[in-house]
């Protein structure tokens, strides 16, 4: 079933897009900076930038397209959603020892990423579904 989107579910994937795309150059650009700072591998740091390049620019995409379909965006929440329990895992897993800082810094992306996906799941379900 796909949908119009409506302007809020819109602007809600174009801001997720835009903060992703930027938390993502920010890793990519300040690998080393960051790594100091947050005492996360530069790996971890590395690839996680590569994939919010990656990840924003096809939520950029999607807030371009005239339709939606409803298992599309839930695809979005869902991977939103599994990014914060990765963060919380990470943290938990004893694989990373970050800072204080590096604890702060995965903790604040890992609510703004919830908090994308609560305010996607809000527009979904204010949608009118068309055949």
């Amino acid at each position: 079933m796909t949908f119009v989107p409506s302007l809020f579910l819109r602007r809600v994937l174009q801001l997720d897009a835009a903060a992703t795309g930027a938390t993502g150059l920010l890793l990519l650009g300040g690998t080393s900076f960051l790594h100091s700072l947050l005492n996360l591998p530069v790996s971890l740091l590395t690839y996680a930038g590569i994939f919010s390049v990656g990840w924003a620019l096809a939520l950029g995409i999607a807030s371009l397209r005239e339709r939606l379909s409803q298992s599309f965006v839930w695809t979005i929440i869902i991977a939103n959603v599994a990014w914060v329990i990765g963060s919380v895992a990470l943290l938990v897993s004893g694989y990373v020892s970050p800072s204080f800082l590096g604890y702060a810094f995965v903790i604040a992306q890992a609510l703004a990423v919830d908090i994308f996906a609560a305010l996607q799941f809000f527009g979904l379900r204010r949608q009118t579904v068309t055949a």
